[in-house]
């Protein structure tokens, strides 16, 4: 992390990633989604932290499914307010509330879309993000149970971020995320020498999470419907189709990419 917060970052069931943060000074730590309660409980007594916070970016079960056995006392759980579906919720989060956590302001931000309560966690002073399912590295989640104006909307919110902000996203899913990008805009220089490090970052086993933001910005195409021709062109984009129509087009593109 930038800042003063330490973050653990450790692969859970079989593609999700487990984040937790720590603050030394105060001793508090934060689940960031809760994937497998095992896997957190060894983490936690690795590192000899206690947990003191759940902050739940959205209600599927691969993000909230240790919640129950994680929340002990003094626990408390943070999550979406839109959703009634986070277990065990004590405080309900809304777009821009913020979160005192330790010595640093986490900031609510609404990324729905993937489902319709998705809310990120954005630490400026720590320059990170940390994001669930609605953006990926070089990706982002499926739309589920939003809505393409709603989805763009929420992105657009997270491109607006300074570009050294690091994002960690919930999932290793970079490289089927980089053949798709590649389908769409193989023409980005830039994309090319980027998935040639994720290829030799994965033959080597390392992960691909987190990456910057402005990375993102220059090599995901869900951020760059709006930027991109080369993109238009290839998803078949008209010059009738608003922002949100060529990302819907973008995402259809990548639920049927097969390759």
């Amino acid at each position: 992390m930038a800042g003063s917060l330490q973050v653990a970052q450790f692969p859970c069931l079989s593609d999700n990633y487990g984040y937790l943060i720590h603050d030394a000074t105060t001793g508090e730590t934060a689940a960031v989604d809760t994937p497998d309660a095992a896997a957190y409980k060894q983490e936690l007594e690795k590192r000899g932290w206690t947990l003191t916070h759940i902050l739940n970016t959205h209600h599927h079960n691969d993000h909230v499914g240790g919640n129950s056995e994680l929340k002990t006392e003094g626990v408390r759980v943070y999550g979406p307010a839109n959703d009634g579906r986070i277990p065990g919720m004590d405080n309900p989060l809304s777009d821009s509330d913020t979160l005192t956590f330790g010595g640093a302001e986490a900031i609510v931000i609404d990324v729905g879309g993937h489902t319709h309560g998705h809310i990120a966690f954005y630490l400026p002073e720590e320059k990170t993000a940390f994001v669930g399912d609605s953006l990926f590295s070089l990706g982002c989640g499926r739309m589920f149970e939003g809505t393409a104006p709603q989805f763009w909307s929420s992105l657009k919110r997270l491109r607006d971020l300074p570009d050294d902000t690091i994002i960690y996203c919930a999932h290793e899913y970079t490289e089927s995320n980089a053949r798709y990008a590649m389908s769409v805009e193989p023409g980005n220089e830039l994309l090319v020498k980027r998935v040639e490090e994720i290829k030799a970052k994965r033959s080597r086993g390392e992960p691909t999470v987190p990456s910057l933001l402005g990375e993102e910005k220059l090599t995901n195409p869900f951020l760059r419907g709006d930027i991109s021709d080369e993109i238009k062109s290839n998803v078949g984009a008209t010059s009738d189709d608003d922002d949100a129509t060529i990302f819907l087009k973008i995402r259809q593109g990548k639920d049927n990419f097969r390759g």
